[in-house]
């Protein structure tokens, strides 16, 4: 690794541990931590890295991640509202969590919304939003999309690839776009 990437790593791991609201012991923190909103929380669990960006939109918008659980290398977390992510779980590289639509459906709402956001004022109000939680011991695959409203259960694998937009059960496998039931809980290995 060369010293420009080594200095580059240790300042984002000295501006995110300023930005972070609690972060348990051992935690790494070399990714990109950002709070767009004052009243936003953050926190980050014992023994956990986040390689990738996590962000929290507004002065609501809370961030919860477990113990020992990796935010892998250009994953983005984007926050509006609800984003909890359990112990032990692995996220892979290249994926997207938002629990927003980050926009308005509707055209007539949506102009304006660069200048909005140039601005820093961007307004969340009339945006579908619903928390995400992904469950302990869950892994999650690289380039994998996990949008608003969903629950990866215990021990769930999302397959490489996979763009999510309903519940996973615990112990499931599922792949694909949208993602699907690849094996059921209780069909082999441990689930």
């Amino acid at each position: 690794m060369s010293l420009k990437i080594k200095i580059k790593r240790w300042w984002n791991h000295k501006r995110n541990r300023a930005v972070v609201d609690s972060l348990g012991v051992g935690a790494e923190l070399w990714g990109r931590v950002e709070k767009r909103a004052s009243g936003s929380r953050i926190q980050v669990g014992s023994g956990s890295r986040i390689d990738g960006y996590v962000v929290a939109e507004t002065e609501t918008s809370k961030v919860t991640i477990g113990r020992n659980t990796l935010i892998g290398t250009d994953t983005i977390v984007d926050c509006v509202q609800e984003i909890e992510i359990g112990d032990d779980v692995l996220i892979s590289y290249q994926c997207i969590l938002s629990d927003s639509d980050n926009h308005s459906l509707d055209p007539a709402r949506r102009k304006g919304d660069l200048e909005r956001w140039r601005l820093g004022t961007h307004d969340w109000f009339d945006v579908a939003k619903a928390p995400i939680h992904i469950k302990k011991n869950a892994w999650i695959g690289a380039r994998c999309i996990i949008l608003k409203g969903v629950t990866i259960g215990e021990g769930a694998i999302v397959g490489m690839g996979s763009v999510v937009t309903k519940d996973v059960p615990a112990f499931a496998i599922v792949g694909g776009n949208p993602a699907r039931i690849l094996r059921e809980p209780g069909h082999g290995g441990n689930g």
